[in-house]
């Protein structure tokens, strides 16, 4: 039996690899164990590893790792410790291969573990850009390490190239987010309604605000945008808190303080779940803040989307996507128009980049099986192109 190792730290990376996690699963000769670390362990972030469970999901390891707080000095501190804690459960038990998706500084680590040990990586959603968030060097440095290359569209798997990766190592499979909103089952909005408990919800803006942590000004930032949300009338609001970067937390605080306020028309929560999340992107009158759904999923749902700040800069941008920058008369502009019947015309052609015509949870598995069942070098070279 071959071990395939699949780490997941967030709400965000699980629903987009439960389906690869399903296939693989069902692999003859495939050992499939999930590692749950991060986020999903934490009461205050919503313990969503039971969301992983009720997927048919055991995490066979639970490594908690967020020990520190989420300044800057605190997540320089869990990368050193999710290094140190990686390293000895991949001693203790050693994968054949890791599936890794995305970009965040715990699963840096968690590459950084594995590479130091010869474990072979395979990456999703590398070849990205997101300008505004320290992700972005995350997210190259894991491509550095990695093995095997699951890119998400076109863009992303040039990118790869021009970052050095062999070429035979890419492959451009399409995105898992795509793939999730053709076939999860999504909730009507009568259903959505009584799961949220919220009566008429609609007309509705589904917010998610995280960190830019390239720049220091995160409360300022959610301050313009609770700000200018204030000037929209007849709209109520679903909001999904931020992860554990720096500054997330208090953000997290001014959400809370918020939906307390406007008790009546807006509501917070840690995780809506994946079926929730895409059933309330479905129904929604627009994406609103500078989560990667607003610029990956939304282009499938054809739903105007509002992306702020440069969090998300440097991704594909889709024509349901209007970009602001992060002062409150911008983010009030880019609402105003999103909302305008003019502008839902506009969003009702957009196109998304993350198609490829494949199942790409189908492709993922396919290659893992067929590279760590072959007689595959680890040895890491780099492409200087032709």
């Amino acid at each position: 039996m071959k071990k395939v190792f699949v780490v997941t730290s967030t709400r965000a990376d699980w629903g987009l690899l439960k389906p690869v996690c399903t296939r693989l699963e069902k692999e003859e000769g495939i050992k499939l164990c999930v590692v749950a670390t991060g986020t999903h362990l934490k009461a205050e972030y919503g313990s969503t590893i039971e969301e992983i469970r009720q997927n048919g999901f055991e995490p066979k390891y639970q490594v908690d790792i967020l020990k520190f707080g989420n300044d800057d000095t605190a997540v320089a501190k869990t990368i050193a410790y999710t290094v140190e804690q990686f390293t000895t459960l991949f001693h203790y038990d050693r994968p054949d291969l890791l599936l890794v998706l995305g970009d965040r500084y715990e699963m840096f680590a968690v590459c950084t573990a594995a590479s130091a040990l010869g474990v072979p990586i395979a990456h999703i959603s590398g070849g990205d850009v997101t300008v505004g968030a320290k992700d972005d060097f995350y997210r190259h440095c894991m491509s550095a390490m990695a093995n095997i290359h699951f890119p998400s569209c076109d863009d992303s798997a040039d990118r790869l190239l021009r970052l050095g990766q062999q070429p035979s190592t890419v492959h451009n499979v399409g995105g898992l987010g795509d793939e999730n909103i053709k076939n999860v089952p999504l909730m009507t909005l009568g259903e959505l309604e009584t799961s949220v408990e919220f009566e008429s919800l609609k007309p509705f803006l589904l917010i998610t605000y995280h960190p830019e942590t390239q720049k220091g000004t995160p409360t300022q930032d959610m301050q313009n945008l609770l700000d200018a949300l204030d000037e929209i009338s007849g709209y109520n609001m679903i909001f999904t808190k931020s992860n554990a970067d720096a500054g997330g937390e208090a953000i997290n605080a001014m959400v809370d303080s918020y939906c307390e306020k406007h008790s009546d028309k807006a509501k917070a929560f840690f995780s809506l779940g994946l079926k929730r999340y895409l059933s309330a992107m479905s129904h929604c009158a627009a994406v609103v803040g500078n989560s990667s759904s607003g610029v990956v999923e939304t282009p499938t749902f054809k739903v105007p989307t509002v992306n702020i700040g440069d969090r998300q800069k440097g991704r594909y941008i889709a024509e349901n996507v209007i970009c602001t920058k992060d002062d409150k008369e911008s983010i009030l502009n880019g609402l105003q128009r999103a909302l305008s019947a003019e502008f839902a015309k506009i969003a009702a052609t957009a196109k998304s980049p993350y198609d490829k015509g494949v199942v790409p949870s189908e492709e993922i598995t396919r290659i893992i099986v067929e590279y760590v069942n072959s007689n595959h070098n680890t040895v890491k070279t780099f492409y200087d192109g032709e």
